[in-house]
Protein backbone atom coordinates (compact mmCIF):
# COMPACT_ATOMS: atom_id res chain seq x y z
CA UNK A 1 0.00 0.00 0.00
CA UNK A 2 1.43 3.37 -1.00
CA UNK A 3 1.29 6.59 0.99
CA UNK A 4 -1.27 7.94 -1.53
CA UNK A 5 -3.48 4.83 -1.31
CA UNK A 6 -3.52 5.00 2.49
CA UNK A 7 -4.33 8.73 2.42
CA UNK A 8 -7.17 8.06 -0.01
CA UNK A 9 -8.65 5.47 2.38
CA UNK A 10 -8.50 8.06 5.17
CA UNK A 11 -10.30 10.58 2.96
CA UNK A 12 -12.94 8.07 1.79
CA UNK A 13 -13.79 7.08 5.36
CA UNK A 14 -13.93 10.67 6.64
CA UNK A 15 -10.93 10.05 8.90
CA UNK A 16 -8.79 12.92 7.54
CA UNK A 17 -10.24 16.16 8.88
CA UNK A 18 -9.35 19.70 7.78
CA UNK A 19 -9.81 22.78 9.99
CA UNK A 20 -8.30 24.01 13.28
CA UNK A 21 -7.47 21.27 15.76
CA UNK A 22 -5.84 21.04 19.16
CA UNK A 23 -3.64 17.94 19.32
CA UNK A 24 -2.97 15.77 22.40
CA UNK A 25 0.42 17.51 22.66
CA UNK A 26 -1.34 20.90 23.04
CA UNK A 27 -0.06 22.08 19.66
CA UNK A 28 -2.48 23.21 16.95
CA UNK A 29 -2.84 21.85 13.41
CA UNK A 30 -4.85 22.28 10.20
CA UNK A 31 -5.25 18.52 9.83
CA UNK A 32 -6.45 15.81 12.16
CA UNK A 33 -6.46 12.05 11.61
CA UNK A 34 -9.51 10.57 13.33
CA UNK A 35 -8.40 6.96 12.85
CA UNK A 36 -11.49 5.56 14.56
CA UNK A 37 -13.51 6.68 11.52
CA UNK A 38 -11.37 4.53 9.21
CA UNK A 39 -10.94 1.67 11.68
CA UNK A 40 -14.67 1.09 12.16
CA UNK A 41 -14.67 -0.54 8.72
CA UNK A 42 -13.24 -4.07 9.00
CA UNK A 43 -12.18 -4.27 5.32
CA UNK A 44 -10.13 -1.09 5.87
CA UNK A 45 -8.68 -2.47 9.11
CA UNK A 46 -7.66 -5.64 7.27
CA UNK A 47 -5.98 -3.68 4.46
CA UNK A 48 -4.08 -1.42 6.86
CA UNK A 49 -3.15 -4.36 9.10
CA UNK A 50 -1.89 -6.43 6.16
CA UNK A 51 0.23 -3.54 4.89
CA UNK A 52 1.83 -2.90 8.31
CA UNK A 53 2.32 -6.63 8.89
CA UNK A 54 4.14 -6.93 5.58
CA UNK A 55 6.42 -4.00 6.47
CA UNK A 56 7.32 -5.45 9.88
CA UNK A 57 7.41 -9.21 9.23
CA UNK A 58 11.21 -9.27 8.78
CA UNK A 59 11.64 -7.85 12.31
CA UNK A 60 10.39 -11.23 13.58
CA UNK A 61 8.34 -10.00 16.53
CA UNK A 62 6.65 -12.55 18.77
CA UNK A 63 4.32 -10.04 20.45
CA UNK A 64 2.58 -6.82 19.46
CA UNK A 65 1.81 -4.16 22.08
CA UNK A 66 -0.22 -1.00 21.57
CA UNK A 67 -1.05 1.96 23.76
CA UNK A 68 -4.78 2.14 24.52
CA UNK A 69 -7.02 3.49 23.09
CA UNK A 70 -5.80 4.62 19.68
CA UNK A 71 -3.51 1.71 18.89
CA UNK A 72 -5.81 -1.11 19.99
CA UNK A 73 -7.66 -1.88 16.76
CA UNK A 74 -4.69 -1.62 14.40
CA UNK A 75 -2.32 -3.31 16.85
CA UNK A 76 -4.63 -6.28 17.24
CA UNK A 77 -5.05 -6.56 13.46
CA UNK A 78 -1.29 -6.45 12.83
CA UNK A 79 -0.85 -9.18 15.45
CA UNK A 80 -3.64 -11.23 13.81
CA UNK A 81 -2.09 -10.82 10.36
CA UNK A 82 1.29 -11.97 11.73
CA UNK A 83 -0.22 -14.75 13.89
CA UNK A 84 1.17 -13.23 17.11
CA UNK A 85 0.11 -12.50 20.66
CA UNK A 86 -1.38 -9.04 21.24
CA UNK A 87 -1.34 -7.04 24.48
CA UNK A 88 -1.85 -3.39 25.37
CA UNK A 89 -0.74 -0.72 27.79
CA UNK A 90 -3.42 1.44 29.37
CA UNK A 91 -3.64 4.58 31.45
CA UNK A 92 -3.52 4.43 35.21
CA UNK A 93 -3.10 7.63 37.21
CA UNK A 94 -2.33 9.54 34.01
CA UNK A 95 0.43 7.28 32.66
CA UNK A 96 0.59 4.11 30.60
CA UNK A 97 1.14 0.85 32.48
CA UNK A 98 0.86 -2.90 31.92
CA UNK A 99 -2.15 -4.38 33.68
CA UNK A 100 -4.39 -7.44 33.40
CA UNK A 101 -1.51 -9.82 34.12
CA UNK A 102 0.37 -8.98 30.91
CA UNK A 103 4.11 -9.79 31.08
CA UNK A 104 7.05 -10.42 28.77
CA UNK A 105 9.52 -13.29 28.78
CA UNK A 106 13.24 -12.46 28.34
CA UNK A 107 13.28 -13.91 24.82
CA UNK A 108 10.14 -12.09 23.67
CA UNK A 109 10.63 -9.78 20.70
CA UNK A 110 8.13 -6.94 20.72
CA UNK A 111 6.66 -4.64 18.07
CA UNK A 112 4.90 -1.45 19.21
CA UNK A 113 1.94 -0.48 17.00
CA UNK A 114 0.14 2.89 17.22
CA UNK A 115 -2.40 4.69 15.07
CA UNK A 116 -1.07 8.27 14.72
CA UNK A 117 2.26 9.62 15.95
CA UNK A 118 3.25 13.29 16.03
CA UNK A 119 5.94 13.63 18.68
CA UNK A 120 6.02 10.01 19.82
CA UNK A 121 5.21 10.47 23.51
CA UNK A 122 2.83 7.53 23.88
CA UNK A 123 5.05 5.32 21.73
CA UNK A 124 8.04 6.18 23.95
CA UNK A 125 5.99 5.42 27.07
CA UNK A 126 5.11 2.03 25.57
CA UNK A 127 8.75 1.37 24.62
CA UNK A 128 9.77 2.15 28.20
CA UNK A 129 7.16 -0.34 29.47
CA UNK A 130 8.49 -3.05 27.14
CA UNK A 131 12.04 -2.51 28.37
CA UNK A 132 11.09 -2.19 32.06
CA UNK A 133 9.28 -5.53 31.85
CA UNK A 134 12.08 -7.41 30.10
CA UNK A 135 10.80 -7.48 26.52
CA UNK A 136 13.16 -6.92 23.58
CA UNK A 137 11.91 -4.12 21.33
CA UNK A 138 12.43 -4.86 17.61
CA UNK A 139 10.42 -2.08 15.96
CA UNK A 140 7.64 0.47 15.90
CA UNK A 141 4.81 0.62 13.37
CA UNK A 142 2.07 3.20 12.87
CA UNK A 143 -0.64 4.10 10.44
CA UNK A 144 0.30 7.79 10.31
CA UNK A 145 3.70 9.37 10.99
CA UNK A 146 2.99 13.11 11.24
CA UNK A 147 6.72 13.83 11.79
CA UNK A 148 7.65 12.89 8.19
CA UNK A 149 10.10 10.28 9.43
CA UNK A 150 12.03 12.48 11.87
CA UNK A 151 11.19 10.37 14.94
CA UNK A 152 13.99 8.17 16.22
CA UNK A 153 13.10 5.37 18.62
CA UNK A 154 16.41 3.53 18.15
CA UNK A 155 14.70 0.68 16.23
CA UNK A 156 13.23 0.33 12.73
CA UNK A 157 10.04 2.35 12.18
CA UNK A 158 7.32 1.55 9.63
CA UNK A 159 4.34 3.69 8.65
CA UNK A 160 1.69 3.70 5.95
CA UNK A 161 1.39 7.47 5.77
CA UNK A 162 4.36 9.73 6.28
CA UNK A 163 3.67 13.45 6.26
CA UNK A 164 5.18 16.63 7.52
CA UNK A 165 2.05 18.10 9.08
CA UNK A 166 2.61 21.60 10.36
CA UNK A 167 1.85 22.10 14.01
CA UNK A 168 1.85 25.39 15.87
CA UNK A 169 2.38 26.64 19.38
CA UNK A 170 -0.98 28.01 20.60
CA UNK A 171 0.65 31.39 21.28
CA UNK A 172 2.02 31.66 17.74
CA UNK A 173 -0.84 30.70 15.43
CA UNK A 174 -0.90 31.93 11.83
CA UNK A 175 -3.74 34.41 11.21
CA UNK A 176 -5.77 32.02 9.01
CA UNK A 177 -5.74 29.34 11.69
CA UNK A 178 -6.45 31.79 14.53
CA UNK A 179 -9.55 32.95 12.62
CA UNK A 180 -11.07 29.45 12.83
CA UNK A 181 -12.64 28.01 15.98
CA UNK A 182 -10.37 25.35 17.48
CA UNK A 183 -11.70 21.87 18.19
CA UNK A 184 -10.15 18.98 20.05
CA UNK A 185 -11.64 15.91 18.36
CA UNK A 186 -9.44 13.31 20.08
CA UNK A 187 -11.56 10.37 21.16
CA UNK A 188 -14.90 12.19 21.06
Amino acid sequence: MTNSEALELFRQTGALLEGHFILRSGRHSRQFFQCAQALQQMPVVERFGAALAERTRTLKPTTVISPAMGGLVIGQEVARQLGLRFIFAEKEDGRLVLRRGFTFSPSETVLVVEDVVTKGGRVQETIDIVRQHGGRLVGVAMLVDRSDGTLDFGVPVASLIRLNVETFDPAALPADLAALPATKPGSK
